[in-house]
């Protein structure tokens, strides 16, 4: 079953689910988008911080497929941000991709303590309309710092990459990041890999004779949410790529909007990390 694709807000296309890289072995990540791209994912994540770039861009042009039939995404860390060094970043990425233009580039953090992210924006602005980057978007930012954007510049972000998953489902996040036409794509999908033992997830596993893995990244398919697991794992890439094959139910979807906790962030809290 070919995979679904979300529009964005300018009229581009993203496949729905993708490959994660967060904490992939540099010398094992080509060989991990190589395997992902033979079997179906059209979507790879990266990011400058991830120290993998080098691997994405190998993984690609090893797995014989035509650039334009693959979606890539990096980021720009934090210490890179500011007019001048954003740009020089993205170069720097580009170079360690070794490609013409990365389909999807984002501001890693919005780092409010530098108050640099408007300037940063602004060079990813250019970096757009030079077709270096196809689309621009962010990565954990608040409705007011999107706000923010848009007021200085008239620019929307496509896209706001965000911690997401049953144990922290950020429904007013995601209900903000909607009134803005800003889709958003959940990272740390399965939490950390520690929803995998819960109890109701692994009841609906078992009603559906699913993973649980499979249960939580179709939760966040039918929420609309972009969706990015991270895994060497060539079956697990498999399975976690299968999920278009059976529906949660209103009863299944209650159950998993029940296991919402407000402090069930795992990852850095954007208001703070630097």
């Amino acid at each position: 079953m070919p995979q679904p694709y979300i529009t964005l807000n300018d009229g581009s296309k993203i496949p729905q689910i993708g490959l994660g890289t967060y904490q992939a072995a540099a010398d094992r990540t080509a060989a991990m988008v190589e395997t992902a791209l033979g079997i179906g994912y059209r979507h790879i994540d990266t990011a400058m911080i991830y120290r993998n770039e080098a691997g994405v861009g190998d993984g690609l042009r090893a797995s014989g497929l035509p650039r334009e039939d693959v979606f890539i995404t990096t980021k720009l860390w934090n210490t890179d941000q500011g007019r001048d060094s954003a740009r020089a970043a993205f170069n720097a990425s580009l170079d360690r991709l070794k490609l013409d233009y990365v389909d999807l580039y984002l501001i890693h953090w919005p780092v409010p303590g530098r108050d640099l992210y408007v300037e940063s924006w602004e060079t990813l602005i250019r970096l757009r309309e030079e077709g270096l980057a196809r689309a621009i978007g962010v990565s954990n930012f608040l409705p007011d710092q999107i706000d923010r954007l848009i007021e200085a510049t008239g620019v929307v972000p496509v896209v706001n990459q965000i911690e997401c998953h049953p144990a922290f489902q950020q429904a007013s996040a995601r209900a903000e990041n909607a009134k803005r036409k800003v889709a958003v794509q959940s990272w740390s999908p399965l939490g950390q890999g520690e929803l995998l033992g819960n109890a109701v997830l692994k009841g609906l596993a078992e009603k559906h004779d699913r993973t649980v893995a499979q249960i939580i990244l179709r939760w966040h398919v039918q929420n609309d949410l972009i969706v990015i697991p991270k895994t060497v794992n060539e079956n697990r890439m498999r399975e976690n790529l299968d999920i278009l094959t059976f529906t949660l139910d209103a009863d299944d979807m209650a159950a998993i909007a029940a296991l919402d906790e407000p402090d069930g962030r795992m990852g850095p809290d954007p208001l703070t990390f630097e």
